[in-house]
């Protein structure tokens, strides 16, 4: 009885343990680990057992570059075309792999992570199935400028084109997606390939793919290590002096100014505060930026769009300019045509909808600042009377919608009770669907507080994954996810995820047995309500089921309770509240 070896992947098939001689297999057979057929095994003698190896492999070098620069966190299925990248990733002290039940979840955690830190988290997808797995997430990433880097096995060198089992096209698949995709094709590009996808995925703000082959994956291969000092630019740079000046001079010439912050904003809440107490400006953020400013201050008027206030709606409808700063002029933001001063790192962004008295490229923490420097300060108490009117009224109005009595449980209500008790510091993953409506309507985001949530792409199923993702960067802080019971179904498999890596998430399920905002845009459109129904199931006996807390809530004068219990628990929880699906009925 004799072994045989894999060329390709070293999978070893032996005679006596399998049960049947070698020669006598099928002339289709192939080798169960990379697929390559049984003609490229070759007999072991005693002294040529184990293939000849050097200290470290393809893999090892390629995991210790990304390590080197930045990437803590790879998530990812593992499987058969990846075996190499895993095994470097257990030896590699630095970079922790999170397993998770479904690869579209890894690519969510990893675009989420990417939205909240700026920093690059990784993914890792089998060849075929677990590459197209990917996508989704992918996606999300890209539409929302998100850092990640995305990594794939791929069938051996040789059989790339002529077909294997799991290979597709993998180069083609990424190119739409991706502002970098290359695929290892040699040793010598080891450590290149690996800083140049880090770097374009920071400077690019999007998806940079790294293909491996299997392959080369286990190749023997050594290489220095490159540091990130000296190889990245310096961001902080912004307009020209003239085009600064430009843009005060228009500031200083409108009477009932409008700053419209968007995502690019983030993190600049103190600078947008300054300058808009300087030129007298209520500031309206769009639904990606709630939480830039508290927005509880006096000059905040909530979000505008078809998710955001009355009183935003009508001081920009009003407004005789629109400081722009990081936003995409999305639909959903439904910014009308004004005279517009815009602020984006992008300078494809400038003047994409509308044109543009000036547009600004740069970036906002050295923007904003100039402005505020030069402009002239106002005064306008009746503009500012005017706006602290507009918000009353519109807080009163959210008020008189949380019935804390209807039953079946009112949304607002919900958002009201969430919105008392979530800590001001918390991180707050959303998920799409009709909870998207209310959050943005009714929940009023704290300074301290951060949202992630699938921006452009809009696609359900984020909201686990982008607490999942926000529990690992942020461990200290509370995580909290508001899910709809359409979405949550989507990737409730990876609740489990977070029992298995002791993530303390709080899911709270908006449970209307419903595809809510579906239901609703039939109605408006005038179509019968039809395939929108959903089975009844119990998120909080799953949850309990799971090992973590469930909690279910039928009674409004149950909920604030709940919340509580759920915020001090120690571990992942999912409180399912029978909400009611209908809006203002």
């Amino acid at each position: 009885m004799g072994k045989y070896r894999c060329t390709v992947c070293n999978y070893v098939y032996d005679e006596e343990g399998e049960g049947k001689k070698f020669a006598e297999l099928p002339n289709e057979w192939v080798c169960p680990v990379c697929g390559v057929p049984k003609t490229a095994f070759v007999l072991l003698t005693e002294e040529s057992e184990e293939p000849e190896k050097g200290d470290r492999t393809v893999s090892e070098v390629f995991v210790d570059q990304i390590a080197e620069w930045g990437v803590k966190y790879v998530f990812g299925v593992p499987g058969t075309s990846t075996l190499g990248v895993v095994d470097a990733i257990r030896k590699n002290g630095k970079i922790k792999y999170i397993q998770v039940r479904h690869e579209q979840v890894a690519a969510f955690m990893a675009s989420a992570y990417g939205k909240l830190t700026g920093h690059v988290a990784a993914v890792l997808g089998v060849s075929g199935p677990g590459a197209t797995n990917l996508a989704t997430g992918l996606y999300d990433a890209s539409l929302d400028h998100a850092p990640v880097l995305a990594l794939t096995g791929m069938v051996a060198r040789q059989l790339i084109g002529p077909g294997s089992l799991q290979e597709i096209d993998q180069y083609s698949f990424f190119e739409p997606i991706c502002v970098y995709n290359k695929v290892l094709m040699s040793e010598d590009q080891t450590t290149m390939l690996a800083t140049l996808a880090v770097k374009h995925a920071l400077l690019d703000r999007g998806v940079s793919h790294v293909g491996i082959p299997n392959d080369v994956q286990k190749l023997p291969y050594d290489a220095p290590i490159q540091p990130l000092e000296g190889r990245m630019p310096n961001l902080a740079f912004g307009a020209d002096d003239k085009l600064v000046e430009q843009a005060v001079d228009v500031i200083n010439r409108s009477e009932r100014p409008v700053i419209v912050a968007g995502f690019g904003a983030r993190g600049q809440g103190t600078k947008l505060l300054q300058l808009a107490e300087k030129i007298c400006a209520p500031i309206v953020t769009t639904f990606r930026a709630k939480g830039v400013i508290d927005e509880s201050h006096l000059l905040c008027a909530g979000s505008h769009g078809g998710m955001g206030s009355t009183a935003s709606a009508e001081l920009v409808r009003k407004a005789d300019l629109l400081v722009v700063i990081g936003s995409s002029f999305s639909e959903m933001t439904k910014l009308p045509q004004k005279r517009i001063v815009q602020i984006d790192i992008n300078m494809k962004m400038i003047a994409k909808t509308y044109p543009v008295e000036v547009g600004l490229v740069g970036n906002s923490a050295i923007l904003i600042p100039k402005l505020t420097a030069k402009v002239q300060r106002k005064q306008n108490q009746a503009y500012l009377n005017e706006v602290v009117q507009l918000k009353q009224r519109w807080l009163e109005q959210l008020q008189r919608e949380a019935d804390p009595k209807a039953k079946p449980i009112r949304p607002p209500y919900i958002m009201k009770v969430l919105n008392e008790k979530v800590a001001s510091d918390a991180i707050i993953a959303l998920d799409v669907g009709e909870n998207c409506w209310w959050f943005g309507r009714n929940f009023q985001m704290k300074k301290t507080q951060k949202m992630v949530m699938s921006g452009q792409l809009a696609s359900m199923g984020f909201g686990l994954p982008g607490a999942m993702a926000a529990a690992l960067a942020y461990p200290n802080r509370q995580i909290v996810c508001i899910s709809g019971d359409g979405g949550f179904t989507m990737v409730m498999g990876d609740f489990l995820t977070a029992l298995k890596y002791q993530l303390p998430v709080k899911v709270f399920v908006l449970n209307n047995k419903q595809l809510g905002m579906i239901m609703q845009e039939q109605k408006v459109e005038g179509y019968p309500s039809t395939q929108t129904d959903l089975y009844d199931f119990s998120f909080a006996g799953f949850a309990e089921q799971s090992g973590g807390l469930g909690i279910k809530v039928t009674e409004p004068s149950q909920l604030e309770a709940a919340v509580e219990k759920a915020l001090a628990a120690n571990r992942a929880t999912i409180v399912d509240i029978d909400t009611d699906p209908r809006r203002f009925l």
